[in-house]
């Protein structure tokens, strides 16, 4: 399984804000803790603000902050809303490439199933699961103090 760079700074991005909840971050806080670029943090906030998991703030004293508690957002949901594709070869994926053993190919259904199971794995953690010990990612990121 492989997950895009755009769930990988997602997944940093909630790790980072569910550290110091219920403060704010700026993208550029959480770019430099990460040492991955702003342009990427912002593009990442969008896409969790639009899918209501963390609300924005502009102007001074503004950044972003988680919108739910973080034993409300399970994982497998989140990898599910911003992951666009998860079949890990492609006659898993949506445009569904043809392939001359498919017929008779039991490797499809396999693969299919790891996937699934990946995810329900996924699902049965929130990110207060991934937040432990919260004072070590809090000093890991730099980030101050956990709020």
């Amino acid at each position: 399984m492989h997950l895009t760079q755009h769930t990988d700074y997602a997944l940093r991005a909630l790790v980072a804000l569910g550290s110091v909840e219920p403060r704010s971050l700026t993208a550029a806080e959480i770019s430099e803790s990460y040492g991955i670029s702003v342009h990427h943090v912002l593009k990442v906030i969008q896409t969790l603000g639009r899918l209501g998991y963390v609300e924005t703030t502009r102007g001074r004293g503004g950044g972003v902050r988680l919108a739910r508690e973080p034993a409300c957002i399970r994982l497998g949901e989140l990898v599910r809303q911003v992951e666009p594709e998860l079949g890990v070869v492609p006659c898993l994926r949506h445009d569904d490439e043809p392939c001359v053993i498919e017929p008779a190919c039991g490797l499809k259904s396999l693969l299919r199933a790891a996937t699934l199971n990946f995810l329900a794995t996924l699902d049965e953690h929130t990110l207060a699961d991934a937040l432990r010990p919260r004072a070590s990612l809090v000093r890991l990121l730099q980030l101050g103090r956990p709020a």
